[in-house]
């Protein structure tokens, strides 16, 4: 008697790379796509009812990003896991992305067997992630421990306060660029001197030294 398919839930704001997802999904035995959807609003509304066994979650979304909308549904799915697919590579975006409940983390584009192959992995336990995302996670543990930090953030400027509360929410750079009312290279200028100023290599590095005050 065939077991009961994987049930897996898609949020990807590019129709064309969601209704891909998709097709991979329906060609693939043994899995079932529960739903479908364009941005973090809609996945965080719906999927805690569908209660997919996995999710495929995009970081870059309109309104709530991925990193976001992996953490809401982290609170209400424990059991749910969820793959990150997505084009950005940089340290913060994963080290965001896993600290908020991710399982795994796949850059863009992936082929059919690699995300056939990633979803069964995560349901067996491991943490699927593009070969050199998992060098960048190693190379990250290899780094030197940072040295002793000041106490408090009294060492910090009014605006890179301001900066730092808003890495600590889970919003991205131009995003903060955009509440800020300031360009993105500022911002980008700001992370620079808040990592410097905490003696620190990562977005999750700071928010860790902002929540141990």
């Amino acid at each position: 008697m065939p077991s009961d398919p994987v049930t897996l839930a898609i949020v990807e704001d590019s129709p064309g790379l969601r209704r891909n997802l998709e097709t991979i999904l329906q060609r693939a035995e043994g899995f079932q796509c529960v739903g479908s959807f364009e941005d973090g609003e809609q996945a965080v509304a719906a999927i805690p009812a569908l209660r997919p066994q996995v999710v495929l979650m995009d970081i870059n979304l309109p309104g709530m990003n991925g990193v976001q909308c992996v953490a809401q549904l982290a609170r209400v799915l424990p059991d749910t896991h969820m793959i990150m697919i997505t084009v950005y590579d940089d340290t913060d975006a994963i080290f965001d992305s896993l600290a908020a409940g991710a399982g795994g983390y796949l850059l863009k584009p992936v082929r059919s067997a690699q995300l056939v192959a990633a979803i069964k992995e995560v349901l067996a336990g491991g943490a699927p992630m593009s070969s050199n995302i998992a060098r960048r996670v190693v190379q990250t543990f290899r780094k030197p421990a940072p040295a002793a930090v000041p106490e408090g953030m009294s060492h910090l400027s009014a605006r890179e306060n301001d900066v730092l509360e808003l890495l600590v929410k889970g919003l991205l750079q131009k995003e903060i660029a955009q509440q800020l009312d300031i360009s993105y290279w500022t911002v980008q200028t700001h992370i620079a001197r808040i990592y410097e100023k905490l003696h620190v290599h990562s977005r999750a590095q700071a928010v860790a030294k902002y929540h141990a005050q």
